[in-house]
């Protein structure tokens, strides 16, 4: 019997040659496969850790369900999971109330001093959440001025505000958060329509009515979308509950999940894994809500292509009162707590506030931070991790933003798991790293570059989100240009696409490097002695009552990091770009 191949034509071969080697599935192929390799290990054994027994030697062995069982079992994860409720809409709400007023008196009228709050957002993107916390513990505690003052004017002994408590939480947290919530709603409000609220006012309407009736319905979008983040990431906050509620037997899914492994002896990993899965189903859910609201937000528009022009609105008599407010609400955010952490570190002793005090104010605090090694080893460890973390991830996406704007081979699969990383807590992915840091053969855990692949997970999606909004404002016909010119895909993503993209690059890279030299829920279960950055350090020094470096030592760091922040803003203002998104 003879066997006969039959041979195609010399096209047929070509072009099935050419399908076989075509580099942008090649490209595309690849770059899906690396995201897979980062995000599918964490989740894996976030899951595998949860769902099967650990043995003693680290194995697992059979399915079981115990952890989950033993969370419900007991009165724990009912309270801690009402108190973060509590926390996180508490949080959400007073964080939309101030950041929306704060933005539509910066945008929509002409209050004076309105530039003072984008000073204010673009320096407390530089300072470390964990920075505040410290500060406001003093502020308001026992010995700050506010309770030295209740108690001098009221004869009483006792306090007028407990810090160490669900209020003292949501204050500091919503503080945290005020000028983050400004500047997403700043874009909602410089973008909408004055017409509808002129009409209103030209027909009689106080300002407090036009807002009530005109203002607040048409931001719905923004209320919904901006009120979903926070809620979202004030479930997922750790340093917060952790430093304030603590001591007070305040206990938060996030605390849990980090109690269960550095308190607890031998390590809770399946109790930590599966507290983690009920906190990522529940961010999740948040999650799906959220792109739901935003599907549907274009009902809500304003601006159309027949004469529209923003115009900021008179407030009369009221001027200086929404300048007041601006004013005001600098003060809360960046002097209170900044002046705050500046006596604590010039003082050799926590002492309250006063013109005795005066005569002990000393600067060896910050001469032991600048001329301690282990101070410059932890500087050298952030700015390594997070340079490192922002470069891998927008290199990665660059090429992700550019597949799937373009719709691509495998964009779908790529989008997808790009967005994944949200669903997952800082906190939580720190548990999942840590094992799979264990688990790996080459040895990772305690070093850097465990913290970089965590911040490299982290932040992904927002990488994606600078990207994918530059490709999509570089229009195709340049594309299509260089193809008719000869170019191949891969030559005009290289030639083309990247060097129009690069300033979207450049405001992704430096967003990631802020936000991870200033995270602390990513890399506090994977730091090790020699491996801490300055948000594990300040953290580890503020549960142990050492206050006067720690604030030196924030100050310090903060005003490294505020001037980098200030330098790109500028830089991006003067070239047209937007350092908060595409």
């Amino acid at each position: 019997m003879t066997l006969q191949v039959s041979q195609g034509s010399p096209a047929d071969v070509a072009s099935f040659g050419r399908r076989r080697a075509n580099p942008l599935t090649l490209l595309a192929g690849g770059m899906a496969l690396v995201i897979a390799c980062l995000i599918v290990p964490p989740v894996f054994v976030l899951l595998q850790n949860s769902l099967f027994t650990t043995n003693p030697d680290g194995s697992h062995g059979a399915i079981t369900f115990d952890y989950f069982s033993k969370l419900f079992q007991e009165e724990g994860i009912l309270r801690s999971g009402a108190n973060s409720l509590k926390f996180a809409v508490l949080t959400t709400f007073f964080s939309l109330i101030l950041g929306g007023s704060l933005a539509w008196v910066v945008e929509r009228t002409d209050a004076p001093f309105r530039g003072l709050a984008f000073l204010m957002s673009v320096v407390s993107l530089g300072i470390p959440l964990i920075i505040y916390v410290p500060a406001w513990l003093t502020f308001l505690g026992p010995i700050g001025p506010i309770n030295e003052i209740y108690r001098t004017l009221s004869g009483d002994s006792g306090n007028l505000f407990e810090v160490n408590s669900i209020a003292g939480m949501v204050l500091i947290e919503t503080l945290g958060w005020l000028p983050l919530s400004f500047l997403l709603f700043a874009a909602n409000f410089r973008a909408a329509n004055a017409e509808l609220e002129e009409a209103a006012r030209m027909s009689g309407a106080s300002i407090g009515a036009m807002v009530w009736r005109i203002s607040i319905p048409l931001a719905a979008p923004a209320v919904f979308s901006v009120g979903l983040f926070i809620l979202i990431s004030a479930l997922q906050s750790f340093d917060v509950p952790k430093l304030v509620g603590t001591s007070a037997g305040i206990k938060l899914l996030t605390t849990d999940i980090y109690d269960s492994i550095r308190a607890a002896v031998p390590p809770k990993v399946g109790l930590a894994s599966a507290y983690s899965v009920i906190l990522s189903v529940a961010v999740s859910g948040l999650m799906y809500f959220y792109s739901q609201v935003s599907r549907n937000a274009s009902r809500y528009a304003t601006v159309t292509g027949k004469g529209y022009r923003p115009r900021l609105l008179p407030l009369g008599r009221y001027r200086w009162l929404g300048g007041a407010f601006v004013i005001g609400s600098v003060f809360v955010v960046l002097a209170v707590p900044l002046l705050r952490l500046l006596w604590i570190a010039l003082t050799p002793y926590s002492e309250p506030m006063s013109v005795a005090a005066l005569s002990t104010l000393t600067l060896e605090n910050f001469a032991i931070v600048l001329g301690s090694k282990d101070y410059f080893g932890l500087m050298l460890n952030t700015v390594v991790s997070a340079a490192a973390a922002a470069t891998i991830t927008m290199a990665l996406m660059v090429v992700c933003g550019w597949l799937v704007a373009r719709r691509r081979r495998f964009h779908t699969v790529i989008d997808q798991m790009t967005a994944m990383p949200m669903l997952i807590p800082g906190i939580v992915l720190s548990v999942a790293m840590m094992d799979v840091a264990l688990r790996s053969p080459i040895p990772l855990y305690s070093t850097l570059s465990i913290i970089i692949l965590a911040f490299v997970i982290h932040y992904m999606p927002y990488g994606m989100r600078y990207t994918f909004g530059g490709v999509l404002q570089i229009h195709r016909e340049l594309e299509e240009s260089a193809g008719v010119s000869g170019a191949s895909s891969l030559a005009t993503l290289r030639r083309v696409v990247i060097p129009l993209l690069w300033p979207a690059v450049l405001a992704g890279w430096i967003f990631i490097f802020l936000n991870a030299s200033r995270d602390l829920s990513t890399p506090i279960i994977l730091a090790g002695p020699d491996t801490k950055t300055i948000a594990v350090a300040i953290f580890d020094q503020a549960a142990n009552g050492e206050f006067s470096e720690v604030a030196a030592l924030g100050l310090l760091w903060s005003l490294l990091m505020s001037s980098v922040a200030m330098v790109f803003y500028v830089c991006m203002r003067r070239r047209g770009g937007n350092l908060f998104g595409p």
